[in-house]
């Protein structure tokens, strides 16, 4: 089945282009989660009229993303964790908090986006890498130490 993806996708491709995918994958994971929608003629049409508008709303959108990368490169984020007596951490930092320090710094991004384990176990010093697109990486400090 020929679909039309409606926004960028991580194995497929990005917003714009038609691709061939299997008929379940498109009609019960696609289509329902409204990431493509089928490549009727008519939607053919519509995408090839709207092409000038969309590739403007493209470079607007990859201008905003990299000044976004920009911003979150500059952030140090520290989480202070208690320990036990051989000097592990009580509990762990998870994807969750992490994102909520970041929400806080007015940095709005998706828990996907996040290149972290689920949680970090550890005490240290994490460089934790942020996938905003399929061209746009950044990445920032991450410190946890023993309260």
């Amino acid at each position: 089945m020929k679909v039309i993806l409606k926004k960028d996708h991580k194995h497929l491709g990005r917003e714009g282009e038609i691709k061939e995918v299997a008929d379940g994958y498109a009609r019960n994971y696609l289509i329902p989660n409204k990431i493509a929608i089928p490549a009727t003629e008519g939607a053919i049409k519509a995408l090839k009229a709207s092409e000038e508008r969309r590739k403007k709303k493209l470079e607007q959108r990859k201008k905003a993303l990299e000044e976004l990368a920009k911003r979150i490169s500059q952030i140090k984020l520290s989480f202070s964790k208690p320990k036990n007596e051989d000097g592990k951490m009580f509990g762990s930092v998870t994807k969750a908090e992490v994102l909520k320090s970041l929400k806080s710094a007015n940095i709005d991004i998706e828990k996907s986006q996040l290149d972290m384990p689920a949680s970090i176990k550890e005490f240290g010093s994490f460089e934790i890498k942020v996938n905003l697109s399929f061209d746009i990486h950044t990445s920032f400090k991450l410190d946890i130490i023993p309260s």
